[in-house]
C-alpha cells in the first residue's frame, strides 16, 4: 500500500546520545518504511523543543527510534506518557532498567538467567588497578552500540588506560568467550537465531558499517543452543517487562554446551538500519520491514 492517508506517525530520530547518527539512519528508514505501509509519517530530529513540537504535530502515534542515553533509558518514554502520545517499544520501567546494564543483570539473576560476573566502579579505580581477573571488559554502565568498550586481555600487565570521555563510574565485566548470538522478541514470541560473524570483535563499526560483519540467520547451531536463545530471549524480556521489540544479546562458549550460554544484554531499542539484526530475523521469519514497522506502530501503547 502506497501514499499517506493512515494515522499520523511522529518518527523519533536523532537526539543528543553518543548514538545519534545510528538513530538518523534507523528513523530515516522506518519514515520510508511507514509511507510505504500507508502512514502519515514524520520525522522528528529530537531536542530540547521536543514536547512543543510534538504538541503541534498531534500525532496518533509517536515511533521510537531513539538510541543512547535520553531516547531509550525512560526519559523520552515520560515525556510522551505526560503528554499522552501512544509509542512504540518498551515503557519507562523496562526501558531505564534494560539501559542501566548491571541492574538489568540483576533482574536476569533474580529470575534464574545466566550471565557473566560484573561490578560497578569508579572510573579511575579502574584505571589504577585490575578489577577482576584478565581477560575482562570495561565499559559504560549506560550506552549502547559498543561505545566506549575496552578489552583487556588475559595476561595483561596494565589495567585499562580509559579515556577521560568514559562516564566516572564503569561497568567491569568478566570476558566471555565464544561465538555471538543474538535473537529478537516481537510481543511474547522469540523469532530466530542469528550467529554474528566478524573478524575481530563486535564493536560500533562491525554492528553498523556496511559490511563489517556477516549474519547467518537462523544460526548453525546445536538445536539445543538455538532453543536456549529463543527461551532465554523471551524470559529476559519479560523479565525485564518489555514490550513491543526487544533484542537479547548471548554468548556461546562451544566448548562447555549449554552452559556455556550467557546473556551479555538486552536492548529495547533494536537499530532498525540496513544492516540492523532486528529487522533481518523479521524477514527471516517472511515479515517485510514496513509490516514490522507497522506491527510496531499497532502495537504502540501509553503505559508499562
Amino acid at each position: 500500500m502506497s501514499g499517506r492517508t493512515g494515522p499520523r506517525v511522529a518518527v523519533l530520530m536523532g537526539g543528543p546520545s553518543a548514538e545519534r547518527d545510528v538513530s538518523l539512519s534507523s528513523g530515516r528508514q522506518c519514515v520510508a518504511a511507514l509511507r510505504d505501509a500507508g502512514y502519515d509519517a514524520t520525522e522528528v530530529d529530537a531536542g530540547p523543543d521536543l514536547a512543543q513540537r510534538l504538541g503541534g504535530l498531534k500525532p496518533d502515534v509517536a515511533f521510537n527510534a531513539l538510541h543512547g542515553r535520553w531516547g531509550e533509558d525512560g526519559c523520552v518514554q515520560g515525556l510522551l506518557e505526560w503528554l499522552r502520545i501512544p509509542y512504540t517499544h518498551s515503557g519507562v520501567l523496562a526501558s531505564s532498567l534494560a539501559m542501566d546494564k548491571q541492574r538489568a543483570k540483576d533482574a536476569f539473576r533474580a529470575a534464574g538467567l545466566p550471565v557473566v560476573e560484573s561490578l560497578l566502579a569508579p572510573r579511575n579505580e579502574a584505571r589504577a588497578r585490575h578489577l577482576l581477573e584478565p581477560p575482562y571488559v570495561v565499559k559504560p554502565n549506560n550506552e549502547g552500540s559498543s561505545v566506549g568498550v575496552y578489552i583487556v586481555p588475559k595476561g595483561a600487565n596494565q589495567p585499562a588506560q580509559l579515556a577521560d570521555s568514559m562516564p566516572d563510574t564503569v561497568m567491569v565485566e568478566a570476558f566471555a568467550p565464544g561465538r555471538e548470538l543474538t535473537t529478537a522478541v516481537l510481543g511474547d514470541r522469540a523469532l530466530t537465531v542469528t550467529d554474528i560473524i566478524t573478524d575481530g570483535w563486535y564493536d560500533y563499526d562491525a554492528k553498523y558499517a556496511p559490511g563489517g560483519s556477516r549474519h547467518v540467520v537462523p544460526a548453525d547451531v546445536p538445536r539445543e543452543i538455538f532453543d536456549a536463545c529463543l527461551d532465554l530471549a523471551v524470559r529476559a524480556h519479560e523479565a525485564l517487562g518489555c514490550r513491543g521489540l526487544s533484542r537479547t544479546d548471548f554468548r556461546w562458549d562451544e566448548s562447555r554446551g549449554k552452559a556455556g550460554l550467557v546473556i551479555l544484554e538486552l536492548n529495547t531499542q533494536p537499530g532498525m538500519t540496513p544492516t540492523s539484526l532486528a529487522p533481518e530475523q523479521a524477514q527471516a521469519m517472511g515479515m517485510s520491514f514496513p509490516d514490522l514497522c507497522r506491527w510496531l506502530v499497532e502495537d504502540a501503547s501509553c503505559g508499562r
